[in-house]
């Protein structure tokens, strides 16, 4: 290029004259740039911090140059996750929620703490969680998900808000209806049939053999999901269950890490690990709609209804991306909720052995030793259906809620301002002695006795509540006692000598060495 055309193609951005200010514009700036960072992260902390304790909230103190308390919450889950829970006790809500279980203890069950320069409230009382989760007023939503939750669930119905969710939920309320569960009850038998199969053949011709019921759980909900969600079956779907699995570590760490805006572009080790995982259940994702989306559609299973719906030109449209999204939080949340609780029962069952002979009495009188469940024989399940809800207590599949307000609001007494980041201890309150009497971290199913015909707990909400309250729950209670039952029809069974107590939270409440069961044929 001419020296000329150069010259006249970069003209300085500012006159001559202004050279000698120019130190001084940069100085205003950068001052500005300091003032607003002292405001963001000192001045407005610090405010938030005294509304809240002229009502009495308090909590740890604010650590500015660690992350707010999010370094404490690492330290915490790292030193409650160390040591296993001896003699198989069921009080594990301070190693599934060990800050909350600290904090509280000293704070009270509505505490203050901090996010870099978030401010966290945690709502320990019932009456303020369900206050906050029913709220229709828009004062309180879903918060932005980080990149990690994102590509985990996808901009699925788990993360969506406004007028995108309630489409959303429109469409895959239709799959989950009640009476299209119900039809799916034989398809889900033959799941366990095939599960209780493999596990015979495993013990051989052995009296007593033991297998890690937790694997194969996992194993057949997933089946049970691909077949009923998507017309496929658990060996077509493999693959993204695996990648799925292999991305849970970072979404855990990334979940109680302060997010640095633009830090997941970066190409460092985890977001590379991140990207390439979320390509291939992406690519996967698309290879299985295209292979089953129009048997799908025929059999208006979730992915036909969601590929009709891609059809229309309504208010229910959804787009492609759309549909491979909704495909990643299924194939997830409805694998991994049901075969933990499955997972949980099968272990207390195993532990308390005189609800184990309940429960076999109850199933052999209703079905025999070899009929498989149908509908009406679920509704006659007194006994199995109070140990789940026993189990979904103790070992609940939500064990915390997240919310932020939008607005300023009052809940539960407490004035929050807007850009208030709300956490549900959803494990400690399902274990507070105050609700459940002191026997609250023991296996008593016997406290839903009074709860068998449709009646609430103020203080049980393992699927959530109000409008976001899990779409499958229907689903994953049907799966819960086909999968129960037969299994008890067919094998007795006892918690292995090997077996390690050792819950944890990842995204849900799950074993972390594994579940590891003697059976016997019955």
């Amino acid at each position: 290029m001419p020296a000329s055309l150069l010259h006249s193609a970069y003209k300085p951005t500012l006159p001559p004259e202004m050279y000698p200010f120019f130190p001084v514009i940069l100085l205003l700036c950068l001052s500005l740039l300091f003032l607003k960072a002292l405001h963001s992260f000192l001045w407005l902390p610090h405010q938030i911090d005294r509304h809240f304790r002229r009502q009495g909230i308090t909590g740890p103190p604010r650590r500015f140059l660690a992350g707010g308390n999010a370094g404490d919450i690492r330290r915490l889950f790292m030193t409650a996750q160390s040591p296993t829970i001896p003699q198989l006790s069921h009080d594990i809500a301070g190693r599934v929620a060990p800050h909350y279980s600290q904090w509280s203890t000293q704070y009270g069950r509505s505490f203050l703490y901090w996010f870099g320069s978030q401010p966290r409230l945690a709502i320990g009382d019932p009456a303020a969680v369900r206050a906050a989760m029913t709220d229709t007023s828009g004062a309180i939503d879903k918060g932005r998900p980080i990149p990690a939750l994102r590509e985990l669930f996808g901009e699925g119905l788990v993360l969506l808000t406004g007028e995108k969710w309630a489409r959303h939920r429109r469409i895959v309320g239709h799959a989950f209806s009640t009476e299209r569960v119900k039809s799916w009850i034989p398809v889900i038998a033959m799941s366990v049939a095939n599960m209780l199969d493999i596990w015979e053949m495993e013990g051989g011709k052995n009296s007593e053999f033991e297998i890690d019921v937790h694997k194969y759980c996992h194993l057949f909900s997933a089946d049970v999901i691909s077949r009923i969600a998507f017309g496929s079956n658990y060996e077509e779907g493999k693959r993204i269950f695996e990648l799925q699995e292999e991305q849970l570590p970072l979404v855990s760490l990334a979940l109680r890490s302060v997010h640095i805006p633009g830090f997941s572009y970066l190409p460092t080790a985890k977001n590379r690990k991140r990207w390439r995982l979320n390509k291939e259940i992406g690519d996967s994702l698309q290879r299985l709609i295209s292979i089953n989306g129009e048997k799908s559609e025929n059999l208006k299973n979730l992915l036909g209804l969601m590929i009709s719906a891609n059809k229309n030109e309504g208010k229910d449209k959804i787009g492609m991306n759309e549909i491979i999204d909704e495909c990643k939080t299924f194939y997830f949340a409805g694998k991994e909720t049901t075969a933990n609780v499955l997972t949980w029962a099968i272990l207390v069952l195993a532990i308390h052995q005189d609800w184990l002979i309940k429960a076999r009495e109850e199933v052999i009188s209703i079905c025999g030793r070899e009929r498989h469940p149908k509908i009406e024989d679920l509704n006659r399940f007194r006994i199995v259906s109070m140990i789940l809800k026993e189990t979904m207590r103790l070992y609940p599949p939500a064990a915390l809620f997240n919310r932020v307000t939008k607005k300023n609001v009052k809940i539960g007494g407490i004035d929050i301002p807007a850009s208030t980041f709300l956490y549900a201890p959803v494990i400690s309150i399902h274990h507070d002695a105050e609700h459940w009497g002191p026997d609250a971290n023991e296996f008593n199913p016997l406290r839903f006795s009074s709860f068998d015909k449709g009646e609430k707990h103020a203080a049980f909400f393992p699927f959530g509540v109000g409008p976001r309250i899990c779409v499958g729950q229907n689903l994953a209670l049907v799966e819960l006692k086909v999968a129960l039952s037969m299994i008890l029809q067919r094998f007795e069974f006892e918690v292995s000598p090997g077996y390690v107590h050792s819950p944890r939270m990842l995204m849900t409440v799950e074993p972390q060495y594994g579940v590891q069961i003697l059976l016997r044929k019955v």
